[in-house]
């Protein structure tokens, strides 16, 4: 069972032990967060990312529902009035949302959902989802990360620049997060991302839900 209260229009979710769990994955722009994500998603079973919302143009070889949903500014404004988002923030000039329902649907199967999102919307995720699990991705070093930038081809130098002065500030926000992975070598950093999700996932207030039948079953044989 999902007991769901808002307070003053603030979310607080309480799940029961045999739900999925939520991870907030969030790092600076360029940090890598979002690649280390497809490939824990493409390599873990019952685990999906949460898509959000936002205004922002679609980039190359992004598809409309499930790399984000893309929308204008007066129709993510109506969702906020409507308080449809648990969590929203204003990045680099463009807004980004995350559905209540969205996460709330999947939790109650017990799939586990990812968020990729910033250090401000994983703030207000923690608030409303107080079990949620969340890593925070760095890079080894400044240098790399603007190399990353570049490489991404998808933006401009005044743009990168932007995020490179943004980034630090970001970084700044590593205390709040329950893990810290540096992102140097990629397979490592998706190695360390994937062993979070699985000792979450052997947790004796979660297995002991999951394996209830079996638990049961051993404590009542006789030998």
């Amino acid at each position: 069972m999902i007991l769901t209260i808002c307070i003053k229009n603030k979310w607080t979710i309480m799940l029961s032990d045999n739900q999925g769990t939520l991870f907030i994955v969030a790092a600076p722009s360029g940090g890598g967060k979002t690649s280390l994500v497809k490939k824990l998603i493409n390599d873990l079973s019952s685990i999906e990312v949460s898509v959000s919302h936002t205004t922002r143009d679609r980039r190359p070889g992004e598809i409309d529902g499930v790399d984000y949903f893309f929308t204008t500014d007066s129709d993510f404004k109506k969702l906020i009035a409507e308080e449809a988002f648990v969590e929203h923030a204003c990045v680099f000039n463009h807004f980004y949302g995350t559905s209540f329902h969205q996460i709330k649907e999947r939790l109650s199967t017990g799939i586990d959902v990812v968020l990729d999102i910033d250090w401000q919307g994983a703030k207000q995720i923690k608030q409303a989802f107080s079990t949620a699990v969340s890593v925070f991705v760095i890079p080894p070093s400044l240098a790399v990360l603007k190399q990353r930038l570049q490489d991404r081809r998808q933006d401009n130098d005044d743009v990168i620049e932007n995020r490179m002065k943004r980034a630090r500030d970001e970084m700044s926000h590593y205390s709040e997060f329950d893990y810290l992975i540096v992102n140097d070598e990629f397979d490592t950093a998706a190695s360390q991302l994937q062993a979070i999700v699985v000792a979450n996932r052997l947790r004796v207030a979660r297995q002991s839900a999951q394996q209830r039948n079996l638990l049961s079953f051993l404590l009542s044989s006789t030998i």
